[in-house]
């Protein structure tokens, strides 16, 4: 469905969101009708963040330009790259929320479904097309799954959202194994498939439906997904509405009831599609450049640069700088990545040192790399502040002066939703509290040994919860004994499992 088609919905979600803003409308029930919109009011209630919906978290300059001019035009001091690959605007007024949603639609961007029951963004291995040893481009197929998705937000009413994903490599950065729906490629040019799983409360690893699948029939599976989750999925109670409680409902039988509901699909209509990568014509031209955060991309000569903002919250005048260095720059675009990374793709040497030097902001280290979800500062549902804690960890270890990788990257949710993906971190924390001497205090519960990996992927454990407080004393000594090792965090831990755990354990006591 194209972009414009859309802009009629829009006019209701101004009419209620100024009613919400002169208070009559309350916030629970704001709340049900703007998720379908992509946005949501900020804690307090008075201010409202947007999230744009960008599949696959590719960013164009057209694209760019749009997220640069509402910038600039409304003042826009807050954003955010979330682990779903996308883009929020923060802080915003009636006038902004409203207008940007709508001006979003003439550049391609469509907020509708961002939030809500519906279809979410569809997450793409954020290199593919460009990344060395990838087993291929998923991206084209990826495209066609949202395109598909898309229709369905006017047609079907799901018990909850359905988040749907594609992995170029068993790096499986978008946790294809794990989500609603996971399209994971193979060396032989097809996918196996895998439904039911998720993060959060209840996490489940995904059940692996089918093997083999030709990319040309991936609609099949998507519709046999929206019909297991209509069928099966709880309308009743929205805490076990997501689609890894069907797991529970179904048992052994998943498998069995979704090539019931795949034989429906393909019994219904012709939806096989051909999906064609966009090859990258540009060439290197001869220039070079030797950085950790320059990738050297499968095409010779080109370099995707890595950039990193602290919390996945870049300065916001940080877009048009990067906006208007590569607007001259022939196939240059935007890739977020489920970690809030993000790279800027097809640069030659010369042009990856420009934005290098464009993007000295960028985290300095695997720690400062670490990920954190908006915080319950902004977040209605958030329990703690995970983007404060993440800041006060970072300016501690400069303080600390540990080498980088002897403190990995960490994960921090403010809640049990596992926005900042916990649950899938060495290192986890989520937001929590902890009685002390009668009184609650901030803290967070602690949760390591998570892996994302295919073939080795496993939800993190929870070891307990410890004070706010202490976590960055529990990380001194934790990175003290590891830097005495003369290891970095991956190669200690090996076969340190258990010391990680006495030193942990004077403070989750």
């Amino acid at each position: 469905m194209q972009a414009m088609e859309w802009k009629k919905d829009y006019e209701e979600f101004e009419a209620v969101t100024r009613q919400f803003y002169a208070g009559e409308v309350p916030v629970p029930q704001y709340k049900g009708f703007s998720g379908g919109f992509g946005s949501y009011a900020q804690r307090g209630g008075k201010a409202s963040m947007l999230r744009l919906r960008l599949p696959g978290g590719h960013v164009s300059k057209d694209k760019l330009e749009y997220v640069v001019k509402g910038i600039e035009k409304y003042k826009i001091d807050k954003v955010h790259f979330t682990t779903c690959q996308t883009i929020q605007f923060h802080n915003l007024n009636a006038d902004a929320v409203c207008e940007l949603a709508v001006s979003a639609l003439d550049y391609g961007i469509v907020t509708r479904g961002g939030g809500g029951d519906f279809p979410r963004n569809v997450m793409v291995s954020p290199l593919t097309g460009v990344e060395k040893g990838e087993y291929f481009d998923v991206y084209p197929y990826a495209m066609a799954a949202a395109d598909y998705l898309m229709g369905l937000i006017k047609t079907v009413k799901l018990p909850r959202k359905l988040k749907v994903c594609f992995s170029n490599s068993p790096a499986n950065v978008t946790h294809a194994t794990f989500r609603d729906l996971g399209f994971v490629a193979k060396e032989d040019g097809t996918f196996d498939v895998y439904s039911a799983g998720g993060l959060g409360n209840n996490p489940k690893m995904g059940v692996c439906v089918a093997e083999s699948v030709e990319g040309s029939k991936i609609l099949y599976y998507i519709k046999a997904m929206v019909k297991m989750f209509t069928t099966y999925g709880n309308y009743e109670n929205r805490a076990k509405a997501r689609t890894r409680y069907m797991q529970d409902v179904l048992g052994d039988k998943y498998a069995e009831c979704f090539a019931e509901k795949l034989k429906e699909a393909m019994g219904e209509e012709n939806m096989d599609i051909t999906a064609e990568a966009v090859p990258v014509t540009k060439t290197g031209d001869g220039s070079t450049v030797q950085h950790v955060r320059a990738v050297l991309q499968k095409q010779e000569g080109l370099y995707a640069v890595k950039y990193h903002p602290i919390g996945g919250c870049p300065a916001p005048e940080k877009f048009r700088e990067i906006y208007d260095a590569i607007l001259p720059m022939e196939q240059v675009e935007l890739r977020i990545a489920p970690d809030e990374t993000v790279y800027i793709i097809n640069c030659t040497g010369a042009e990856a040192q420009k934005i290098l030097d464009i993007t000295e902001d960028s985290a300095q280290s695997v720690f400062e790399s670490s990920v954190a979800c908006i915080g319950a500062s902004i977040c209605q549902v958030g329990v703690r502040d995970s983007q404060n804690l993440l800041k006060t960890l970072v300016e501690a270890s400069k303080e600390w002066g540990y080498a980088d990788g002897v403190l990995p990257q960490i994960h921090i949710s403010g809640c049990p939703s596992s926005c900042g993906t916990h649950q899938i971190g060495r290192i986890g924390f989520r937001g929590g509290v902890k009685r002390v001497d009668g009184k609650a205090q901030p803290a967070f519960v602690l949760v390591v040994n998570g892996r994302e990996e295919e073939g080795t992927e496993q939800f993190g454990e929870q070891l307990g919860t410890i004070l706010e407080s202490d976590i960055p004393v529990f990380l001194k000594e934790l990175g003290a004994e590891i830097e005495t090792s003369g290891m970095d965090f991956d190669a200690w831990y090996e076969g340190n499992e258990r010391r990680l755990r006495e030193i942990a354990a004077p403070y989750i006591e």
